[in-house]
């Protein structure tokens, strides 16, 4: 099936934001696309200072939106960090996921903060304003199970690894690295998440705008199970494509068959919730 990542070049108008996704949401799906991932906060800036302002209920207008064009397009689209999440007084990353109905098929809360001081070139404190999710989150499509994370989710490989237990074959992270870390792990994290797990690793980011106060990375890409980029954007906005062959997936776990081969005598590593 053929995959679409939207790298999103993100204002600080929401309503244009929401008109521009769905357009290019549209236009991935006439090109053939039958899974479609929105970036990160694509809705407003990335910055603490803009979750309060730029939050919604779920479901609400942003949502809405999505699942319109989901609908419409009958496609299964993956809703990025479609906004910050408003639930009880307390803030959340949040990435919903809606399928070719335009039913919510997922919400994932971002697990794990980026809360992160590297001197002299980073200081980001997500935990000033948002709070985390407490589950993992995987849905199922007409063609494989899906595993959802955001962002710094991919730091950690535990995460993946339970999800590759429980039958994914592609992980879908929507992210904003930055250009700190960006050129360093970005790349990185995404082929050592795909070949550990045997699974594709897509990563899409928004694009980059060097006048924003928080300037992302860029560079969604696609890696397939043997570690290989098949796809990968510039710093622009731009749709990318990719096929997802879940017959190479398939070849590949049985050339190496890590997944019967592990250990469980000795180690392990389980989902509590």
């Amino acid at each position: 099936f053929r995959l679409a990542l939207i790298q999103l070049h993100v204002s600080a108008v929401k309503s244009d934001n929401l008109q521009r996704a769905c357009g290019l949401v549209r236009e991935a799906s006439a090109k053939g696309a039958k899974v479609v991932a929105l970036p990160e906060c694509f809705n407003s800036p990335y910055g603490t200072q803009y979750f309060k302002e730029y939050a919604e209920k779920i479901p609400g207008e942003s949502t809405q939106k999505l699942s319109e064009v989901a609908k419409e397009c009958s496609i299964y689209l993956i809703g990025g960090r479609s906004i910050p999440e408003e639930d009880g007084g307390k803030l959340y990353n949040t990435c919903t996921v809606f399928g070719p109905d335009g039913a919510m098929l997922a919400k994932h809360r971002k697990v794990h903060l980026f809360d992160i001081n590297i001197p002299g070139k980073i200081q980001f404190k997500e935990s000033e304003t948002l709070s985390p999710g407490n589950s993992l989150s995987m849905f199922d499509t007409s063609y494989c199970k899906v595993g959802l994370g955001i962002c710094y989710d991919m730091r950690f490989a535990e995460m993946a690894q339970i999800y590759g237990q429980k039958g994914c074959q592609l992980l879908i992270y929507p992210g904003a690295f930055n250009l700190t870390t960006g050129p360093a792990h970005w790349e990185l994290l995404q082929r050592g998440r795909a070949v550990d797990n045997q699974v594709y690793v897509a990563t899409v980011s928004p694009a980059r705008d060097e006048k924003a106060s928080y300037v992302a990375w860029g560079h969604s890409t696609v890696v397939n199970p043997w570690g290989e980029v098949i796809a990968k954007a510039g710093a622009e906005e731009t749709v990318i494509y990719t096929d997802i062959d879940l017959k190479k997936l398939a070849e590949i776990r049985q050339q190496i068959p890590i997944l019967n081969q592990k250990r469980c005598d000795l180690y392990g590593v389980e989902m509590k919730k």
